[in-house]
């Protein structure tokens, strides 16, 4: 699993348009990477923009479904996408709210776990933030603190890390 803002593309606050997308170095090679490991590649993103009146569900699935197109053409595949429109603090009614599926909490995770029956111990997650680990440790999944520099490497020693028969 693979948090969005800061792992796929750099963190440019709330981004929610193709034209707001700076994917960060190693990312096509890093997914492709997982992809032919024999995993399943989910993004799991904490999207508050929603909550907080920036942009609409609509604009997140829009994003992910570009993403999906622009890695496909460098033959990489995401599986799927799980976010959360919701915030405590929003300023949408219908969002504003501290939802299970907000990381650090992990029901992003273990729906991505679920949809794909993947154990726990048989996957893991990339993510930039402390957010990101707490909801890999919740999940019961092996989380991995990704530093911004090349995606790709970071892949690699999670591999080695993982050592996960595939």
């Amino acid at each position: 699993m693979l948090d969005r803002d800061g792992v796929l593309n750099r963190d440019v606050g709330y981004p929610h348009r193709p034209d707001q997308i700076e994917w960060i170095p190693g990312v096509f090679a890093a997914v492709r990477r997982l992809n032919e490991a024999g995993y399943h590649v989910a993004v799991v993103t904490n999207q508050s923009g929603v909550a907080r009146g920036f942009f609409e569900e609509a604009d997140v699935r829009a994003l992910h479904a570009w993403m999906s197109e622009t890695l496909l053409c460098q033959g990489a595949r995401i599986d799927a996408y799980y976010y959360c429109p919701y915030h405590p603090e929003g300023t949408v009614g219908r969002y504003k709210t501290d939802h299970e599926d907000r990381k650090p909490r992990p029901g992003m995770l273990l729906r991505a776990l679920a949809d794909f029956s993947t154990a726990p111990n048989d996957a893991f997650m990339i993510g930039d933030r402390r957010t990101d680990l707490d909801a890999a440790a919740a999940a019961g999944v092996a989380g991995h603190l990704f530093a911004g520099d090349d995606l790709d490497r970071c892949v690699t020693r999670c591999l080695e890390l993982c050592r996960l028969p595939r």
